[in-house]
Order: C-alpha cells, then structure tokens, then sequence
C-alpha cells in the first residue's frame, strides 16, 4: 500500500514537471495582478496577462483602458504598484528597462529612427551596433559601421525598403517610416516585440502594407501589439486581449472575443453591434 503510494505521488510530481515544463515552454510573457495605481486612480488592476510563444497578440480596448500603462509596465518605464512580470519564466518586475531590452523584449519606439537627417540605411546600421555594443566605436570609425552593411541590406529587403536605402529618413511616407522602425526593432533581434499602434495614422495603402509586414516578420518571433484597427486585428492576431478601465474584459481569438456581448457593449454601446471595421 505505501508503496503504490509512493508511486503515485511520483507519477503526480512527474505530471507536474511536466506541465510546468510546458507552461514554461509555450508562455513567453505572464504578468500576474500587475497593478498601477497614479495618487487614487488605478490605471491597471490585476491584469493577468500569457503571452504565447510565436504568437501574435493584440492588446485592444477603448480610449482609457489602460493599454498603453500596461506597455509602460512592462518595459519599466512605469514602476507597477503591485504584481509580477515575468518572461521566459524569470521574475523580471525589479528590473530597469535596460536590462529588459537587454534579455529581447524590445518596444518599438525604444529604438525608432530618431534621425531623421540620416539615410535609411544609415539608421538601421545604428540599431545594429547598439545591439553589438559598438555604440561609442560608430562616432569615430565608418569602417564599424560598413562591416555591418550586409545584415542592415538583409534586414531592409524584410521590410521592403531595399530601393530607399539612400533615401534620407525625413523623405520617406509615413507608412515606410514605421516600415523602417520595424528593421530598426529587428535589428536588435528581440525574442519578444511590442508594437504600439503600428498603423496609428495611416492610409488605407500603408496600412496593407504594414499589416502584412508584421505578419511577415512575425515568423520565429514573438508580438504583442496595441492596435486600434479591428480590421488589423482580425487579419493577423491569434489571441485578443480586451481591457476596459485598467482590468480585463475578456480573451480569445477574434471569432470568439468579437461575439462577445460585453466587449460589443464597450466599443459600439450595444450588446448587438459588431467590431468589423471599429476603431478603439
């Protein structure tokens, strides 16, 4: 008898392991309760956020929801009041943002072209010494930077802008700007990508565009995106998160999420309406 026991608490530890293994394995990012509280007001209250593994998922909700907190905690540019971050199954909460971007949790801005007086080409070089830590070299030696051509033409031809490598920054459409920002982000090889409303402001054109560019990049990586266009939305997101003032409405794809009654209500003020073509 103890030992049938023994045996199943064995096999019940192994069963365990073996789920934690892969939880761990197929979840990249999880925040648990992770709150922010500004001097009475809560912005997020116990979000419990899992991000999986080579997925793309959107972080949707209405004006105030507390979607754009959230990317700020998770990169540390907030300090949560209360919760936990973690990423690849390390507590990352007490880290700087720095040493976050560092493990390959990089937002796009982070790292945008924020020269705008220097080619396209000239900028993507930037983000790929900063990502080999040749950031002082670059001000000296043009020989650095040349030896980094060949990976910054790889990284244009993904995003398209292999013709306006010579194009100076400031010349470029809105719509390739943002094309540009995603070969900047790319080239500091993040495991996991935030992108914050990538086609904020744009045209019908550029807003093709730059969808179908996300989901090509997102092959081999991970994004986690806030996005107003639902349009977007439905064509490349794999799971939805609702928020709706700082908690968590509701998840799932967006068949599912799309049909619900509570997220109808949030966005189009009646239970009967449907998200196609809605904008947060």
């Amino acid at each position: 008898m103890r030992q049938k026991r023994a045996e199943l608490k064995l096999k019940q530890r192994l069963k365990q392991s073996t789920e934690g293994d892969m939880i761990l394995g197929d979840t990249i990012l999880e925040t648990r309760g992770l709150t922010k509280e500004f001097k009475g007001f809560t912005a997020v209250n116990g979000v419990n956020l899992r991000v999986r593994r080579g997925s793309i998922h959107a972080l949707i909700g209405p004006n105030g929801a507390g979607k754009t907190t959230c990317f700020n905690l998770l990169t540390k540019f907030l300090e949560p009041t209360a919760g936990q971050i973690v990423f690849n199954g390390i507590d990352i909460t007490g880290e700087r943002p720095a040493q976050i971007a560092r493990r390959g949790v990089i937002r796009s801005f982070q790292i945008s072209a924020v020269f705008p007086h220097l080619t396209v080409m000239q900028n993507v070089r930037i983000g790929l010494q900063r990502s080999l830590g040749t950031s002082f070299k670059f001000w000296k030696s043009e020989r650095v930077l040349d030896e980094l051509n060949d990976r910054a033409m790889d990284l244009l031809t993904q995003v398209g802008l292999t013709d306006f490598a010579d194009t100076t920054t400031v010349e470029l459409s809105y719509g390739r700007k943002r094309a540009l920002e995603i070969a900047t982000t790319l080239s500091m090889e993040p495991e996991l990508m935030l992108l914050d409303e990538p086609t904020q402001g744009m045209g019908h054109e550029d807003v093709d565009r730059v969808t179908a560019l996300i989901k090509k990049v997102s092959a081999g990586r991970t994004i986690l995106m806030v996005e107003h266009n639902m349009n977007v939305i439905a064509g490349i997101s794999d799971t939805i998160t609702v928020l709706q003032r700082g908690e968590v409405l509701a998840e799932g794809s967006y068949a599912e999420v799309s049909k619900n009654a509570l997220v109808m209500e949030a966005y189009m003020g009646s239970a009967d309406a449907t998200l196609a073509g809605a904008h947060a």
